[in-house]
């Protein structure tokens, strides 16, 4: 029996299966610690590393800050991890953050970082991840057929590889794990090629890159701005790191792979994501990665001819194909595990019978990726425009969760946890202060976009007023007294 802090002094809270901290689950553990690292390499590495580098490098103009983005990204990476380490260990229910809010603070804010999740960030980022897959097939057309894609294709594509994935999905978790497993070791692959084929390409590379020019012409106040700014790509080219934490009821031994998985799959893609930009540099100026945003299939046609860039092009729709494939793997537990406590439209809830697989939360989530694309392909820069749109919303629930660590540490402190956040606090702390800075800038450098973002946040708070309050409120007035 362990003991909770209240107004009342501490309780006895039950080790029974509703409990956040049981193992008890009713899905499927078929996940071992590899497929639960090859969940957190896929969902991490997708667009961003072939994509982000261009409007990183735009928005900095030279190579010392373009490394110090990256750098920077993947520490605060590896902290939040230290901190998800801990409540993904003491909690391994699926849903991740979704839970974690929900046992530290009141289920409203548990609720609404769900609802900005399926109608803001998660499904977002889907879409975003889809139209990479679609612009390098788009790349792999130029090259070979010296033509590009209309709009109306590029969304045609994209449209088609979520609704194929969310198909594979419906199937069971088993066949989802496979599938992860074989484009885990696809982009590790296409991200060490990258870096294999740059450096031993020494006739096409130039070291110079690398200090042409290497600072900005001026430190003023402008120039934290714009790293602030980049911030906003490197941060989303690191996102999903905590993939596994949705799926967890899924994973075996999820107290110990949990925490590892975290850890052995961000610090293995950090190596590669500052391989890969450096790669980048090697082969092309600064000025010319800031123009590509075919970053990846430029530096190897540099580097190998119109055949390197038709590999390295298929390679990245593995990847972002792949990605898309984790992505809708993992989010749509979330949506199962908010119905399932009754704050999420009710039919998400259900599991198929044989595959145990929540398959109204990923056809829902489907249905409203698709509407997020429509609009986003609609848009000059549909990519960095989804990006922007869910940048500060998903900021404000980043530091909730973190934040939740000190919460659950007063309010649970005799609750088992089989890892304990190294450096804490000071690791909160950091990443905090962080995260802190970095919303009023992206809310100074993106406010539209984050505006209407937080905006479609808002109003899950009508929903939850008559779909939780007024409810609940019915259900008790209709008790016998």
């Amino acid at each position: 029996m362990w003991l909770a802090r209240t107004d009342s002094g501490m309780v006895p809270v039950s080790r029974n299966e509703k409990s956040p901290f049981s193992e008890h689950t009713e899905l499927k553990r078929d996940l071992g610690l590899l497929e639960a690292v090859s969940i957190v390499i896929s969902r991490i590495i997708g667009s961003g590393i072939f994509r982000t580098p261009a409007p990183i490098m735009a928005l900095v103009g030279c190579t010392s800050l373009f490394g110090f983005v990256w750098v920077l990204g993947g520490l605060v990476t590896i902290f939040g991890a230290v901190i998800y380490a801990e409540l993904a260990a003491m909690m391994p229910r699926s849903g991740g953050p979704y839970e974690y809010l929900k046992t530290a603070y009141h289920p409203f804010w548990a609720f609404l970082r769900g609802w900005a999740m399926f109608f803001v960030s998660e499904t977002a980022s889907i879409a975003a991840v889809a139209l990479i897959f679609g612009e390098y097939l788009n790349a792999l057309w130029v090259i070979v057929y010296g033509q590009p894609f209309d709009r109306a294709t590029l969304f045609f594509i994209a449209l088609g590889t979520i609704w194929l994935l969310t198909t594979v999905n419906l199937f069971g978790v088993h066949l989802s794990g496979i599938v992860q497993n074989f484009f885990g070791a696809v982009k590790v692959i296409a991200v060490g090629s990258i870096i294999g084929v740059a450096f031993t390409s020494w006739s096409t590379g130039n070291w110079n890159h690398f200090i042409d020019p290497l600072f900005p012409e001026s430190f003023t106040s402008s120039t934290i701005l714009v790293v602030g700014a980049a911030m906003r790509y490197s941060f989303f080219a690191f996102s999903g790191w905590e993939g596994a934490t949705y799926i967890a009821e899924e994973v075996k031994n999820p107290r110990r792979n949990l925490p590892l998985s975290l850890f052995i799959g961000i610090a293995g893609v950090m190596v590669l994501y500052l391989g890969a930009n450096a790669a980048y540099l090697f082969q092309l100026p600064p000025a010319k990665i800031a123009e590509s945003p075919w970053v990846a299939t430029e530096v190897m046609t540099v580097a190998l001819g119109a055949s390197g860039g038709i590999l390295i092009s298929v390679a990245v729709m593995l990847n972002t194909f792949g990605n898309v494939s984790t992505q809708i793997l993992c989010k749509a537990r979330s949506w199962q595990a908010m119905a399932r406590d009754g704050m999420f439209f009710d039919s998400f809830a259900k599991l198929h019978p044989r595959h145990k697989t929540p398959n109204h939360a990923l056809l829902g989530q489907g249905a409203w990726a698709t509407v997020l694309l429509l609009f986003a392909v609609l848009a000059e820069n549909s990519y960095e425009t989804m990006i922007d749109f869910f940048s500060a919303t998903s900021t404000i629930f980043n530091i909730m969760t973190f934040g939740a660590i000190y919460v659950l540490r007063r309010k649970y402190p005799d609750v088992e946890r089989p890892y304990r956040a190294w450096l804490y606090p000071w690791s909160l702390l950091g990443i905090l202060a962080i995260y802190i800075v970095f919303l009023a800038i992206t809310l100074i450098t993106a406010f539209v976009p984050s505006i209407i973002g937080l905006g479609l946040t808002a109003t899950g708070a009508v929903y939850y007023y008559f779909k939780v309050v007024v409810r609940r409120g019915s259900a008790e007035a209709s008790r016998p007294m």
